[in-house]
């Protein structure tokens, strides 16, 4: 992990995200490159890009410059690398070509959350990127003054096509020097017998060489709330899984956990794209 993305709205939320950013990059010598996203109606970025002098667009422009030198002289920020880009693509595009262009390894998003119709309609920026990220995205809720993963829960249905994302996730673990805690979600609809559960597990992991892991079959209501509850039984510093990246219709009809946990979840969440 050399290069870390924290695309940033300025807000206390996107700055939880940064400091966290920091102690990563001051703990594995790691560039952070920040990001803001300009929305401007198309005309307006044609003329930005065209060099000509249209003032909204320059006035944009000169506030995010002027708001990126304010971050760039935070103490925690003291002696790392620190890029600064402004885009006007949609948020989840302006993240992929900056992470394509620079060989991005992780990306670091705050989040509030969003619920209620307004979550059913529009869906934050941060679960847009997650749902459309190759690259594993970390999400923060709240203020970390020392971010550290002693305890980092892994949930998954642990079929074959979850093993390269569990791979990404064993590197994370090895290199936090975490504890995983594999963990299946048994609910009414999608019941599976607790030895058929650790069979199949056992044998998702036989292929892997890490064994500082906990196997955990978990009985609720939904994936999403076993989830979760277990988390908070287990006080887990960070929570992992994959994400299919669903698209259109099939997302309205269908949802994502991954995206459901990271609106609903308090403790850091870890998106895997399969």
């Amino acid at each position: 992990m050399k290069k870390i993305l924290v695309p940033t709205d300025f807000s206390e939320q996107a700055e939880n995200a940064l400091k966290v950013a920091a102690q990563l990059a001051k703990t594995y010598n790691c560039e952070i490159y920040l990001l803001h996203v300009i929305d401007l109606p198309l005309d307006e970025v044609d003329a930005l890009n065209s060099h000509s002098e249209f003032p909204e667009a320059v006035f944009f422009m000169k506030l995010a410059h002027k708001k990126f030198e304010e971050l760039k002289n935070r103490d925690y920020l003291k002696d790392l690398t620190v890029h600064e880009t402004v885009d006007f693509h949609e948020i989840f595009k302006g993240v992929f070509h900056i992470s394509k262009k620079n060989d991005i390894d992780l990306i670091i998003m705050g989040s509030n959350g969003v619920s209620g119709l307004k979550e059913m309609l529009i869906g934050s920026n941060t679960e847009k990127v997650v749902r459309t990220s190759e690259i594993p995205v970390l999400v923060i809720k709240n203020e970390h003054q020392s971010f550290h993963v002693d305890h980092f829960v892994f949930a998954s249905d642990f079929k074959e096509e979850s093993k390269p994302s569990y791979q990404h996730a064993l590197n994370f673990a090895k290199a936090f020097g975490a504890k995983m805690h594999l963990l299946m979600v048994n609910t009414p609809h999608k019941f599976i017998t607790s030895n058929d559960a650790k069979t199949r597990i056992d044998d998702f992991t036989s292929s892997f060489e890490f064994s500082d892991h906990t196997i955990h079959i978990y009985n609720d209501l939904s994936i999403e709330t076993g989830i979760l509850n277990f988390a908070e039984s287990i006080s887990a510093d960070l929570i992992g899984m994959s994400t299919h990246g669903r698209q259109g219709i099939s997302h309205f009809f269908n949802g994502s956990i991954s995206e459901d946990l990271v609106n609903h979840a308090n403790r850091p969440v870890i998106t895997f794209k399969i």
